[in-house]
């Protein structure tokens, strides 16, 4: 590599190399409460009244299922699966399962092309332009995941806060509306997370050293 400026620019470089470390672990992690908010039951906490077959009196509604405990039927816990099939189904369940899927597929996508944008930056100086590109790839992958993460999410807390109703068949012994409704602290923490992460990307690290790239390597 040839070095322009001196010992300021090689503390400078290995700085912002070190922040995109930091920023590839992050988007590790972030893609990982991705994939484990997507299949989490409890997207809604639902208290409901009639405690004849759910005598607990909770039931949690997820985008995959739907599910209470029960001393009264066979089993202790009874899950029926949501399908985008289903009539019943609202909207943003739908939009919720299609947006959640995406999300994985693009999480997982920017993950592999900041790994790779993180290796031609040690392995590969001869081509730059791929570098700049491989990194600019990066940005705009996280921040398309951090926007179809954020939308269902927002969404199913309006839904919540508004108690709109989900017309069940009768075989899943669910009311069509909750007494009361809220969401978990899982959801919400993910919610923010989510926020948070779309903010970031306005002074991520990477970002950073795409900027970086463009004028200095």
């Amino acid at each position: 590599m040839v070095i322009k400026g001196g010992g300021k620019y090689v503390y400078k470089l290995s700085c912002l190399i070190m922040c995109l470390f930091w920023a590839l672990i992050t988007g590790f992690l972030a893609w990982i409460l991705t994939m484990t908010t997507a299949g989490i039951d409890d997207w809604r906490i639902w208290q409901v009244d009639n405690v004849s077959v759910i005598d607990s009196g909770v039931a949690w509604v997820g985008i995959w299922r739907a599910c209470f405990h029960s001393h009264v039927l066979p089993k202790m816990e009874n899950c029926w699966s949501i399908s985008i099939s289903n009539s019943f189904v609202p909207v943003e369940i739908i939009v919720a399962q299609v947006m959640m899927m995406l999300a994985v597929i693009c999480g997982l996508a920017g993950n592999m092309t900041a790994a790779v944008a993180v290796r031609m930056v040690y392995f590969s100086v001869e081509n730059r332009r791929h570098i700049r590109l491989a990194f600019a790839a990066g940005g705009i992958l996280y921040l398309l995941t951090a926007t179809l993460c954020l939308v269902p999410l927002v969404w199913n807390m309006t839904s919540v806060l508004n108690n709109r109703t989900i017309d069940f068949p009768p075989e899943f012994h669910l009311p069509a509306a909750p007494v009361t409704g809220h969401v978990t602290l899982t959801i919400n923490h993910l919610s923010k997370l989510s926020a948070a992460c779309s903010s970031s990307l306005l002074i991520n690290p990477s970002v950073q050293v795409c900027l970086f790239a463009v004028g200095c390597i």
